[in-house]
């Protein structure tokens, strides 16, 4: 090899060599940052995972993830029952049990993809109803099958919905503030205070975050 194509090849190793470090710097480096920051300076909330604290301050969560609200599992059971001193989310059993994130009981995020003729659905759906009826149902407050709305009794596209409908929410108003000691009126405040309306007053749908309505009851009645 000759001088002239060391040199050469020297040179096309020292311009690569520097591209890299450039690309890497910029791209690996500068660029990152520069997101992180814009990110943190103007949109802090929800680069930080859009958490959910209680009174203390204790992060109990995202708004964007839902939750359960169980009792401890007992001996011969297969799942657990729901903790009725709290509103309770969607049904989150479309896509079977977990055994790693106990807080909810997904293996992954989806739907299942049944159809609204398949009979184990209409099986979930049927005593899902039935459960609904039952549970928020008090000495002095009966719940009619007719009025337990579709949330109430389907899981959502993701099967991690952190938001109920109204309806869902007033439905459950009864039952929480008996299981609690509570006046009616005042969990009734806590829904409303919670409800968000329609995106720019046209889009989506109504909706209540269960987290962070069972977080104010939570406050309200360690306060």
């Amino acid at each position: 090899m000759t001088n002239n194509s060391v040199s050469s090849t020297v040179r096309v190793l020292g311009a690569g060599l520097r591209a890299l470090l450039v690309l890497t710097l910029v791209c690996g480096v500068l660029y990152p940052l520069a997101v992180t920051g814009v990110a943190q300076a103007l949109f802090n909330d929800r680069a930080n995972g859009s958490e959910i604290k209680d009174g203390s301050g204790r992060v109990v969560g995202s708004s964007l993830i839902g939750q359960r609200y169980d009792l401890p599992i007992e001996d011969g059971e297969e799942s657990p029952a729901p903790d009725l001193k709290w509103f309770q989310p969607r049904p989150s059993n479309g896509l079977g049990s977990n055994s790693v994130n106990t807080r909810y009981s997904l293996i992954l995020s989806g739907a299942t993809n049944r159809s609204g003729d398949n009979e184990e659905l209409i099986q979930w759906v049927t005593d899902a109803k039935v459960a609904v009826v039952k549970d928020n149902s008090t000495s002095t407050y009966k719940v009619k099958p007719a009025d337990v709305p579709a949330d109430a009794v389907t899981s959502s596209g993701s099967g991690l919905d952190p938001d109920i409908s109204p309806a869902y929410a007033e439905l459950q108003v009864h039952r929480v503030a008996e299981r609690n000691s509570l006046d009616v009126k005042e969990v009734e405040g806590l829904v409303a205070d919670h409800t968000s309306g329609r995106l720019l007053g046209f889009m989506g749908e109504p909706r209540v975050n269960v987290l962070e309505l069972n977080t104010a009851l939570r406050n309200l009645t360690q306060g």
